[in-house]
C-alpha cells in the first residue's frame, strides 16, 4: 500500500466546529445593510425548534416596498388581477391591498408577527370571501411562517383603525368563529377595555403584545370617533388607517383632528418613525392631484408611505382650517373638513407646481 494512502486512512476526520445560532441570520454572510437588525435571511427551511427572533436590536428592521402597486381596470368586469396583492415587506412584516376592481378604496391591511402571535392591522372593504378572500390570504402566509419558524401555531389578534369606518371592517366577518383568534370589538367602549383605555382616551395607550414585538396602541379619533393608530417599534412603522394617507381626508370633528395629530407629533417626537403608512391611496404622483371616488383605475398613483415630516404638515393645515367648511390640497393629501368628499375647489395652494397628468390610455 503506498504510504501517502496509508497515511490518509489512518488520519481522523477533523471535528465540525460548532456553529454560533443566529436567531435573526447570521450577520457573517453580509445579507443585511450595516447598521441595520439582521433579518431571517440565513435560517434553514424548516428548523427543528421554534426559532426565536431577538426585536429589541437598535435600528429598523430593513425592508422594502420598490415596486408599484397593481392599479385596476378601465372595465373592472374584465380584470384578471390577484384578488389581493402581498407584499413581504421583511421576514415578520406583511403590507396586503384590495384589488381596486373589488374596492375603488383599494384598502390595505397589514400582517405583522412576533415570537407569540400575529395581528393583523384591518380587513378590507368586502365581507364576501369569493370576491376578497382575506382570511384564506393570511391562512396560508400564517402557515407559510409557521413552518419557516418552526411552529405547530401561531395566535392571530385582528384589529381595526377604525371599527366604524366601512372600507376597513368588512373583512373581519371572515374571522368569526376562526381558531386560535382574538378579534378586537368593534363597539367603541368595549374596544376601549380591550386596550385598557376606558379612564384615559384619549390620552392614553395601549398595546398589544405579540412575543417581543410590542405594538403601541395610539387614540386618534378625527376622521373617526374611534380611531386609533399602531405603533411598530421593529420596522418603526406608525400606521394611522384614515386619520392620515396619501389621499382624500375627511375630518368628521376637527377639535378631535388636530389634537390626534398633535398627539401623533409628540408620540413621533419620542419614538423613531421612519413611515407613516396609511388606510388607503388616492393621490397621484403629480404634486396635489388625486382621484376621485368609485375610480377603479389608478395608474398613476402616489407611493404608499409618508414621510413623519408629514404628521406635521398636515397639523399645521389642520389648524389652518380648523371650524371653517373648506378643502385644503396640499402636495401629498387633501383635507376635507365640513365639506362633501366630492368638493372641487378653484383655489390652487400657493407653492405646489401644477402638473398635467398623462391621460391613461
Amino acid at each position: 500500500m503506498p504510504q501517502d494512502l496509508a497515511a490518509t486512512k489512518l488520519t481522523p476526520k477533523p471535528k465540525t466546529p460548532k456553529r454560533r445560532y443566529y436567531p435573526n441570520g447570521n450577520p457573517e454572510h453580509g445579507y443585511n445593510p450595516e447598521g441595520v437588525r439582521n433579518t431571517d435571511s440565513a435560517l434553514p427551511p424548516e428548523p427543528r425548534r421554534p426559532v426565536m427572533h431577538d426585536y429589541a436590536c437598535d435600528g429598523p428592521a430593513p425592508g422594502r416596498i420598490a415596486f408599484r402597486w397593481i392599479h385596476g381596470s378601465t372595465v373592472a368586469a374584465t380584470n384578471t388581477d390577484p384578488r389581493i396583492q402581498i407584499i413581504q415587506y421583511n421576514e415578520d412584516t406583511f403590507v396586503l391591498r384590495q384589488n381596486v376592481c373589488v374596492h375603488w378604496e383599494a384598502p390595505f391591511t397589514y400582517l405583522l408577527f412576533g415570537n407569540k402571535g400575529a395581528l393583523l392591522i384591518d380587513s378590507g372593504a368586502t365581507a364576501n370571501a369569493d370576491h376578497y378572500p382575506l382570511r384564506d390570504t393570511v391562512d396560508a402566509i400564517i402557515k407559510r411562517w409557521a413552518k419557516i419558524r418552526g411552529r405547530t401555531k401561531v395566535p392571530l389578534t385582528v384589529a381595526l383603525t377604525s371599527g366604524e369606518d366601512v372600507a376597513q371592517n368588512q373583512g373581519m366577518r371572515q374571522f368569526a368563529g376562526r381558531p386560535d383568534t382574538v378579534i378586537v370589538p368593534k363597539p367603541l367602549a368595549a374596544m376601549k377595555s380591550f386596550y385598557g383605555l376606558l379612564g384615559n382616551w384619549p390620552q392614553g395607550t395601549g398595546r398589544i403584545d405579540l412575543g417581543d414585538r410590542v405594538i403601541s396602541v395610539i387614540p386618534t379619533p378625527g376622521a373617526h370617533i374611534d380611531g386609533v393608530s399602531f405603533y411598530d417599534p421593529y420596522c418603526d412603522f406608525l400606521f394611522t388607517g384614515d386619520l392620515l394617507f396619501p389621499g382624500r381626508i375627511s375630518i368628521g370633528n376637527d377639535r378631535d383632528f388636530v389634537a390626534s395629530l398633535e398627539r401623533l407629533k409628540a408620540f413621533a417626537s419620542a419614538n423613531p418613525v421612519t413611515s407613516v403608512m396609511g388606510g388607503h391611496i388616492d393621490m397621484m404622483f403629480a404634486p396635489g392631484q388625486f382621484y376621485p371616488r368609485f375610480r377603479n383605475f389608478k395608474p398613476y398613483e402616489r407611493t404608499l408611505e409618508m414621510g413623519p415630516e408629514l404628521i406635521e404638515e398636515a397639523l399645521i393645515y389642520a389648524r389652518e382650517i380648523q371650524g371653517q367648511d373648506k378643502m385644503l390640497i396640499r402636495p401629498d393629501f387633501v383635507l376635507f373638513n365640513g365639506v362633501s368628499p366630492d368638493q372641487r375647489t378653484r383655489e390652487w395652494p400657493e407653492g405646489v407646481p401644477r402638473i398635467s397628468v398623462p391621460r391613461p390610455f
